[in-house]
């Protein structure tokens, strides 16, 4: 019976050590899976973080750049409307007083010039509002889009027309009315140097929650594959970055150049 006893007594203690063993080894499993995806956790939010630090960086670099570069425009909007434009209304006003002092033989060849100066002036003085966003803010969004279709139609091309498609809505932070003219402006700027466009079309269509923008030309447009972007493209992207909006360039090889532009108002 003492044997017996014994044996039993060896047995359970055996089955009491390979419980508390098993116990041991499942709490120290637990917590190493536990630590390891404590550590994992920690280590995706610390890459997250990197990543949101990474972009909310950019994004003020291109939102320095961007006020750089409207600090910029509005220098040289100053700088066309104070000092050329000073200039040319002096050599008007001299042609003028040489005009009544020359004879009537002459006075005829001195209109052709006379009017040149007049047009120049009007242009410089065009040109120095559309580049002062102080001037934008003033007179809003699609006056400005309208003046600069105007300038531009007088300037090159055959004819320059803007549409509007719903019931207009005003833009909850003004800012983004510079932006989104500014990427405009660029469009229509590059149309002005590379497309050999006649004719210049936008079309603003304001939707419940987005403003689509269209900008077409009818130049002789290009294979958007091959062509590298620019510093123009990557301007007008960056500029959409920062407001949230989509932007989208189409084109063929004659069959002009698409911008499309969708901005959510929220």
């Amino acid at each position: 019976m003492t044997q017996t006893t014994e044996r039993m007594a060896s047995t359970a203690a055996e089955r009491y050590l390979l419980v508390y063993m098993i116990a041991v080894l499942v709490i120290i499993t637990t917590l190493v899976i536990v630590f390891f995806i404590v550590f994992l956790k920690r280590k995706n939010k610390l890459l997250l973080d990197k990543i949101a630090q990474e972009q909310a960086f950019e994004e003020e670099i291109v939102q320095a750049q961007t006020e750089s570069q409207e600090q910029t425009l509005k220098n040289i909007g100053w700088e066309l409307h104070d000092n050329v434009g000073q200039l040319l209304s002096f050599a008007s006003m001299q042609l003028s007083i040489l005009k009544m002092q020359a004879g009537e033989e002459i006075k005829d060849k001195f209109k052709d010039t006379s009017d040149a100066l007049s047009e120049s002036l009007r242009e410089v003085r065009a040109l120095s509002r559309t580049l002062n966003n102080e001037v934008v803010l003033n007179i809003g969004f699609e006056q400005s889009v309208s003046n600069e279709l105007d300038r531009l139609k007088k300037m090159k091309f055959a004819s320059a027309q803007k549409h509007t498609i719903g019931e207009k809505r005003a833009f909850s932070n003004k800012k983004h009315e510079i932006i989104l003219f500014r990427i405009i402006q660029e469009f229509l700027s590059n149309s002005v140097k590379y497309s050999e466009a006649e004719n210049l079309y936008i079309t603003l269509e304001y939707q419940p929650d987005n403003l689509i923008i269209t900008a077409k030309d009818d130049g002789k447009g290009f294979d958007v594959s091959t062509v590298k972007k620019g510093a123009g493209l990557l301007n007008m992207q960056s500029r959409a970055n920062l407001i949230n909006a989509e932007l989208q360039l189409n084109s063929e090889e004659g069959k002009g150049v698409e911008l499309v532009i969708n901005y959510p108002y929220e």
